[in-house]
């Protein structure tokens, strides 16, 4: 049994991570895709309603400022490049409060690019080649899978996921015994959806393989523009393998507008459900005001990652120190 000072993870773990950031760097440079670097303390944070985040007090007497340890580094990544950075990738930790378990520590590492004149079918063909270049030696995949999201929540629920019935959507949950998404779950579409994917969807994704999904439905659309050509979907990927989330990417929205208008509505939305109030990040918004090229990115959970190459059950296996024991 480990005492607590140990770490929870094999030294041979901790060698296998050391190789996968090389191995990362290795496919950037190639590519000349530059590596950077963005503060883990802002001013502002993501808007998400269903992230939480940790805060900490900078203190400067007289000055005193709240700063937010980051839950993504996408917002400071967007700066970079509307000031012309080209394309960029980042290996960082980032921070989510009350996300604990079997896939989560409020500490993680994230491997987050961004490929400037990329859509979103091109990054979705560089994820496959990264994941295949990674994992020779530790995994053996079948050839990836590309699916619709809308196809695969049809074919495995019977359910329109572009058009919220809640009579539809109660009925299947009451019907495989989860009463309890009714009251979770309410009237919100984009609530059904992540409870319904999570539960029934989501286990089945990638078996032995890499599977990307694609064309989440617009209420999900988050920092991702809408469709060109059907404005009910957004155009974001979602990556799997054994069932395992491992990314969410976008072809990134570049409307400032907009943007500002989707941050105002998900402050909304964080105040009706009494969570915590976030900031606004007014200099992203600045940026895309300047021009943000276009571009695709994504981040990938480099933990979950490692757990899928050494077949680990769980999070802790490929951490050195989870939260319990930092």
């Amino acid at each position: 049994m480990h005492k607590e000072w140990q770490p929870t993870c094999t030294i041979d773990n901790l060698r296998l991570r050391a190789q996968l950031f090389q191995s990362i760097r290795c496919f950037f440079s190639a590519r000349d895709v530059l590596e950077v670097e963005t503060p883990l303390l802002g001013h502002a944070c993501g808007t998400d309603p269903q992230l939480d985040f940790f805060t900490t007090d900078y203190i400067a007497h007289p000055q005193r400022d709240t700063l937010f340890l980051q839950t993504s580094p996408e917002f400071a990544m967007k700066r970079l490049l509307a000031a012309g950075s080209g394309s960029i990738y980042q290996i960082c930790k980032a921070f989510r409060n009350g996300e604990s378990g079997r896939f989560h520590n409020p500490e993680f590492t994230l491997l987050e690019w961004y490929r400037v004149g990329f859509n979103l079918s091109e990054l979705m063909d560089e994820v496959s080649e990264l994941i295949q270049f990674l994992s020779p030696g530790y995994l053996s995949l079948n050839a990836p899978q590309r699916f619709t999201y809308q196809d695969v929540f049809q074919r495995i629920t019977g359910l329109d996921p572009l058009t919220f019935s809640y009579a539809d959507y109660s009925a299947f949950a009451l019907a495989n015994g989860q009463p309890e998404a009714l009251p979770i779950c309410g009237y919100e579409h984009g609530l059904w959806l992540d409870f319904i994917f999570s539960h029934y969807i989501q286990p089945h994704l990638g078996q032995s393989a890499l599977c990307m999904i694609y064309g989440y439905p617009a209420c999900q659309s988050s920092l991702a523009r809408l469709n060109s050509l059907n404005p009910l979907i957004s155009d974001r990927v979602e990556v799997f393998i054994n069932g395992i989330e491992l990314g969410n990417g976008y072809y990134e929205l570049t409307d400032a507008n907009e943007q500002n208008r989707r941050f105002d509505e998900e402050i909304a939305i964080r105040l009706e459900s009494n969570r915590p109030v976030t900031v606004k990040d007014k200099n992203l918004i600045a940026a895309l005001e300047y021009g943000l090229p276009e571009c695709a990115g994504i981040a990938i959970g480099l933990d979950r990652l490692l757990m899928v190459l050494t077949g680990s059950l769980t999070i802790n296996d490929v951490l050195s120190f989870p939260v319990h024991r930092a």
